[in-house]
């Protein structure tokens, strides 16, 4: 073995995580490409929005956890968001001293344009597997999320990955 030689090699294309990100970005960048000039919305602003488009009143922790994004990056994303009247941040009706995320009413007619543009282009992308595909594909999914979760944690409270999963 000469000294430039790397014993065990990673076969990158093959490895896993390696796959799934690569798969997520690009998907990500596809579909940033229907919203991203004409509202002026970055990947990790859209993903802010599509979670508090689909549950209002959330902490930026609360958001951060469910999109596995960094907290800093979401602090980022909802500073923008905040700038451009896209949301509100208001003190949560249970618990007067907690501050939470809702979209405003201009994020709230942003997310009604886009959200159909995102299914279509969901729907189009799964057309090319069959139903049984598509539903063993999420069951994989599901599966791999949990056994991610329950083996190794969640990677939103450590990560300082910006880039991941639409």
């Amino acid at each position: 073995m000469t000294e430039n030689t790397v014993p065990n090699r990673l076969k990158l294309p093959h490895f896993l995580p390696y796959r799934l990100a690569t798969i997520s970005n690009r998907i990500s960048r596809t579909i940033s490409r229907l919203y991203s000039d004409r509202y002026d919305l970055t990947i990790p602003e859209w993903r802010v929005m599509a979670v508090l488009g689909d549950e209002s009143d959330l902490s930026a922790s609360e958001v951060a956890h469910r999109t596995a994004m960094d907290k800093v990056a979401v602090s980022r994303a909802v500073s923008r968001l905040l700038a451009k009247k896209r949301l509100e941040r208001h003190f949560s009706p249970q618990d007067r001293r907690r501050s939470v995320l809702a979209l405003s009413l201009e994020g709230v007619r942003i997310y009604a344009e886009i959200m159909p543009l995102a299914l279509s282009y969901e729907t189009e992308l799964l057309s090319h597997l069959g139903k049984q595909e598509t539903a063993e594909l999420n069951r994989l999914l599901d599966r791999l999320e949990g056994l991610s979760l329950e083996t190794f944690g969640d990677p939103a409270r450590t990560s300082k990955d910006e880039d991941g999963a639409a």
